[in-house]
């Protein structure tokens, strides 16, 4: 065979095998009692270090619902760099929850990303990446996760103790997994509201990734917004955000 036919093919055979892995992927659907927080502004403070500099700043999310569709828009900003993150997810409201239709990142010097969630064809595809998978029910992307968990914490608080596990299938910025939330226990945030009582909850990621570990601390007494959130890399550099005001709408 001619050699740019080769390397057409076994390109091809590649491509394929990826394909029908993430098709493969376990891919969680469950159905789980839910109930939208209200709409709101979410002030916090930022404090984080990254490739060995200690940084401070302010993140503002936006979390609106009404008439079956919703939308999170974030933006976190430092001293002296200006806006080092930008994300926004929006879509509907089904009978699974929060059902995206369309995922938005921009980090700090990269190119923006743009993850579809496409009813119509029921798959998931990326603009960072060639992979494709499945719409089954239930799928979040990076910015809904943590509202999903709201809303599923809201909808069923008896059964959100500690040791419970809560997973959900999360499309990022050019791939899709399963995360898995487990509720560790109740403990006291310091916040710009006062000492918060708060359910801290965790995402690990699997021992082989290189993914963030999420630490969530969501407070019941404050229709269970998240007071603090904390995403730490492996090499141990960190953000963290610590709610500081929150604006109902």
């Amino acid at each position: 065979m001619h050699r740019k036919l080769f390397k057409q093919a076994v390109g091809g055979m590649v491509l394929m095998g990826a394909l029908a892995s993430a098709w493969a992927l376990e891919h969680p659907v469950i159905k789980r009692a839910f109930e939208l927080p209200p709409s709101a502004d979410l002030s916090y403070s930022i404090k984080a270090r990254q490739k060995g500099f200690t940084l401070s700043g302010d993140a503002l999310i936006t979390w609106r619902v009404a008439d079956g569709k919703y939308l999170v828009d974030a933006e976190t900003r430092a001293m002296v760099v200006g806006k080092i993150m930008e994300n926004r997810s929006e879509g509907a409201i089904d009978s699974y929850g929060i059902a995206p239709g369309s995922f938005y990142e921009k980090r700090f010097h990269k190119d923006p990303t743009t993850t579809t969630f496409d009813r119509a064809s029921k798959t998931i595809s990326f603009t960072d990446g060639t992979l494709n998978y499945p719409l089954k029910g239930g799928e979040q992307d990076r910015a809904s996760a943590t509202w999903q968990l709201v809303s599923v914490a809201r909808g069923a608080p008896e059964k959100f103790v500690p040791g419970s596990e809560w997973v959900f299938f999360v499309a990022g910025r050019r791939d899709a997994e399963p995360w898995t939330f487990k509720v560790l226990k109740q403990e006291m945030v310091r916040s710009g509201l006062g000492e918060v009582e708060a359910v801290h909850v965790v995402r690990a990621p699997p021992p082989d990734s290189k993914d963030q570990t999420l630490d969530i601390w969501l407070a019941p007494s404050l229709e269970w917004y998240p007071v603090r959130l904390r995403f730490t890399d492996r090499d141990d550099e960190f953000v963290e955000q610590t709610l500081e005001k929150i604006t109902k709408k």
